[in-house]
């Protein structure tokens, strides 16, 4: 069933970027692993998964140990810095950085094991009080705070867009996110590189991708529905 799904999916992330006139090159699939064991995730690995997101350090460090090194894991969850050094060696990119005290701890942990760590600012485009992230207004500040640190590299932004009935609707917060994009890399600011977009979830990735999303994060459209009882 995982393996089908992820096929599924796949051909969708195809026929968007044939839609918008992009490459499938230019577009990352995230299978968004959290609360689903192993065996779920070496169903996916059948159908050509290699690039998995965890929302939780605990449970990334666990599958990072438990399934094969070739594996890319991506930390895409809320991160507290005291948990920063558990992961910085083992996620490929951190998603979520939006304060500079958390982007400061990055960087002295991967200081510490002389690492580059790529990191993304996570931008609450909808304003949404019940979401993480900076703000649209202050998302340049920021990036200049953090761009001077050392061993840490600014990829890109990301965004958590409203859950929606109808995806369309989330269609100008896409568009926001990349204008914004759009200005901060014409700014050219030393050790800061716009080419990473990570927007779009298993409800609106197929629009996110429309609207330039580099990455797009799917849970439930390939593992279904998560299971928090655990």
């Amino acid at each position: 069933m995982v393996a089908e799904n992820y096929r599924i999916v796949e051909e969708k992330v195809c026929q968007a970027c044939e839609r918008s006139g992009r490459s499938r090159s230019e577009v990352t699939l995230i299978a968004v692993s959290k609360t689903k064991p192993v065996q779920m995730i070496q169903e996916a690995m059948k159908a050509g998964a290699n690039i998995f997101g965890e929302n939780k350090v605990q449970e990334l460090c666990e599958k990072y140990e438990a399934l094969p090194e070739e594996l890319h894991w991506h930390m895409i969850g809320h991160l507290q810095r005291n948990k920063v050094k558990y992961v910085v060696d083992k996620a490929e990119y951190i998603h979520s950085v939006d304060s500079l005290r958390l982007a400061e701890e990055i960087s002295k942990e991967a200081l510490k094991r002389n690492i580059q760590a790529k990191i993304l600012i996570e931008v609450n485009v909808a304003g949404e009080e019940s979401k993480f992230g900076v703000s649209m207004e202050d998302t340049e500040d920021l990036i200049r705070a953090i761009a001077g640190l050392p061993n840490i590299c600014i990829e890109g932004l990301m965004t958590i867009a409203p859950y929606v009935e109808n995806p369309e609707e989330n269609r100008p917060i896409f568009r926001s996110l990349k204008k914004l994009a759009v200005d901060i890399k014409m700014k050219n600011i030393d050790n800061v590189h716009m080419g990473v977009l990570s927007m779009g979830m298993t409800g609106d990735y197929e629009v996110a991708i429309e609207e330039g999303a580099t990455m797009v994060r799917v849970g439930t459209g390939i593992f279904g529905e998560r299971n928090y009882e655990k």
